[in-house]
């Protein structure tokens, strides 16, 4: 599987009444395709994973792989209680996608051992790819992933715990299991602030919400990183993303409440985010329109 690109994580826009706006979050995910993503991840953290229905991510999922219509991958999100995960799983199946991201378990915390099985358990439970998300309660070692490479259904792991240590010395695992098909990203809140170091460990891809929020910007960023244009890299890092990260930072959940709120900033009514996540005040939404400015400004958009 074959990732070029900003990996984008769409919003989940929902309508007055609460269900999802699936024309809307069809102009949201089409909107972004002429920006060239790697891959489009539906369902998943910035689309309120843990808030949807199984019926919810279905509906996310089909509308996201009729736009993408194949032009990139559709990798869908799969997590929480196990139950839960294997049926997720199942009906990103059945809706088109071409893999799966697999999120934390839900809550409880079980030794590495059992968090791999955790992954084998959602993979055996769907014929589509996984890639596994290092991340709150799904924390792998070098050990884990050596045993999850062999899994030839394990294709691509995102690491969102940012121990720089332990990522290197899983990315020597996986290196040294001889896999050439394997996707390595990084999954950090805001990628783009951490991702020259996260290159040097030798993890060339990440997520990038803001993606979703300001293609624009995050395409510039994303070129500027590619041609190795540190100079205008850093402009962007210093001038956007790091007031950006300073803002998410105020209140728990805004890497998702911030991007909606721009999104909204920006005509597209998306809606608000669902409990327990809550929406900027309005002191807060002046900042986030004063650093999108500035970062359009950067981008020459």
């Amino acid at each position: 599987m074959n990732f070029d690109g900003v990996l984008f994580f769409p919003v989940t826009p929902f309508a007055e009444d609460g269900s999802v706006d699936v024309e809307l979050l069809k102009e949201h995910i089409g909107s972004r395709l002429p920006f060239g993503p790697g891959g489009v991840f539906p369902a998943c953290g910035t689309g309120e994973f843990h808030a949807l229905s199984l019926d919810e991510i279905r509906t996310v999922v089909t509308a996201a792989v009729e736009v993408v219509a194949g032009a990139v991958p559709v990798v869908a999100g799969a997590g929480g209680p196990l139950g839960h995960a294997i049926a997720a799983a199942k009906v990103a199946g059945e809706a088109g996608a071409d893999a799966l991201l697999v999120l934390p378990p839900y809550l409880v915390s079980g030794p590495t051992d059992g968090v791999v099985a955790y992954v084998e358990a959602v993979a055996a439970a769907s014929s589509l790819p996984v890639i596994v998300y290092h991340r709150g309660t799904a924390k792998f070692t070098a050990a884990a992933m050596t045993r999850l490479t062999a899994n030839p259904k394990v294709v691509g792991f995102k690491d969102g715990i940012g121990d720089v240590g332990l990522a290197q010395e899983i990315v020597s695992a996986i290196n040294a299991s001889g896999r050439k098909d394997f996707a390595l990203f990084n999954g950090l809140l805001t990628a783009e602030l951490t991702q020259g170091a996260y290159r040097g460990l030798g993890i060339p891809l990440y997520s990038s919400a803001a993606f979703a929020m300001a293609p624009e910007i995050a395409k510039a960023y994303y070129d500027a990183y590619v041609a190795g244009d540190e100079d205008r890299r850093n402009a962007l890092l210093e001038g956007f993303y790091a007031p950006l990260v300073r803002l998410r930072d105020q209140t728990p959940g805004f890497g998702v409440s911030l991007i909606k709120a721009g999104l909204r900033l920006a005509g597209l009514p998306v809606g608000s985010v669902r409990p327990p996540l809550v929406d900027p005040t309005e002191e807060q939404l002046l900042e986030l329109k004063a650093i999108l400015a500035k970062g359009h400004e950067l981008a020459g958009s």
